[in-house]
């Protein structure tokens, strides 16, 4: 979705993706809302996965406030992010 929208891909140079590839772009962050919304919609399973929740807390909070089923999480941040979610102002 993040390549998709900021219209990059793995042949615009690393670079470019290094500055411009992340998943709390405000267009990201826009579709990813209106894909979690369409699909709880139609009570279907909405998860990610990607480095995004894995570095950013802040991120996989957003995810979780939007209605999210799952998050895939690299293993050295499991525990703390599920700490993070597991306190009561997610």
């Amino acid at each position: 979705m993040t390549q998709l929208t900021l219209g990059l891909d793995r042949d615009s140079g690393m670079e470019l993706l290094a500055i411009d590839f992340d998943e709390r772009d405000p267009a990201v962050e826009f579709m990813i809302a209106r894909s979690i919304e369409a699909c709880r919609k139609q009570n279907k399973y909405v998860g990610i996965c990607g480095q995004g929740p894995s570095d950013h807390p802040n991120f996989a909070r957003w995810l979780v406030a939007k209605g999210i089923t799952s998050i895939s999480l690299n293993p050295d941040s499991v525990v703390a992010t599920w700490e993070m979610l597991g306190k009561k102002e997610v």
